[in-house]
């Protein structure tokens, strides 16, 4: 199973920090990021893993190289001076692509099985792609979707419609084709073809249980680091 981590971003609510490191590089309870989630995405089954990058990416990918180090068997798509969003990162990275994929965020870290959206996917042909969501009510962040539990009824991200109770919870799987149909070289969001896979009934739902972590502010790294201390302490053989 492969998963693709989307890194390039500015991490523009991160600065002054991000000015000089990527995000993937930032410092969380005594590690670089990065190293947090390639371990969750291997402890999962998910070893083939392709890093794209762009602003500071030199960076990550001195650090993190082939990926042996983590377990991992690591690629890497270099999207070039032009920031081509989240899907027209994906859409340069299409020689590097299974026919299936798991795709998240270089600012995510999710405590939840990287593999089941995937193995859903692989397991139904009636979709294009199965996001995880979780039932957010609006607490960490802006609710973004309408779930009947199966099918990811409605994608709306920025809507504040109460209707949405559910929101994306940063891994969705995705067949390859759906990639190599965008245009290359345009600036196109993730959020615009997971709109178009709901509206068209092409995208499954699975559903997280725990919340969410993110390092895109700092109030979320606080969070994240408090959450791996105490995870990690609670493995500490007395």
């Amino acid at each position: 199973m492969q998963a693709v981590v989307l890194a390039g971003g500015l991490a523009t609510r991160m600065r002054p920090h991000t000015l000089t490191v990527p995000k993937s590089m930032l410092p969380v309870a005594g590690r670089p990021f990065v190293d947090w989630q390639l371990e969750r995405l291997v402890a999962a089954g998910l070893r083939d893993v392709v890093m794209c990058v762009a602003h500071l990416g030199e960076q990550i990918r001195a650090h993190v190289g082939d990926g042996a180090a983590l377990g991992a068997r690591v690629v890497w798509s270099e999207e070039g001076p032009t920031l081509l969003g989240t899907a027209g990162a994906l859409r340069a990275a299409l020689p590097l692509l299974h026919e299936t994929f798991l795709v998240t965020y270089g600012d995510s870290y999710l405590p939840f099985d990287y593999g089941e959206p995937l193995r859903t996917l692989q397991a139904h042909h009636d979709c294009d792609g199965v996001m995880t969501v979780y039932k957010n009510d609006g607490k960490w962040d802006a609710s973004n979707v309408v779930t009947d539990g199966t099918w990811v009824l409605r994608y709306d991200k920025g809507s504040r419609d109460p209707a949405l109770d559910h929101i994306d919870y940063g891994a969705t799987a995705l067949r390859r084709d759906v990639i190599a149909a965008l245009p290359g070289g345009e600036p196109r969001g993730l959020d615009q073809l997971q709109h178009d896979l709901a509206k068209r009934k092409r995208l499954r739902a699975c559903v997280a249980h725990d919340r969410f972590f993110e390092i895109g502010s700092p109030e979320g790294l606080a969070e994240l680091e408090l959450h791996l201390k105490t995870h990690t302490e609670t493995r500490l053989p007395s």
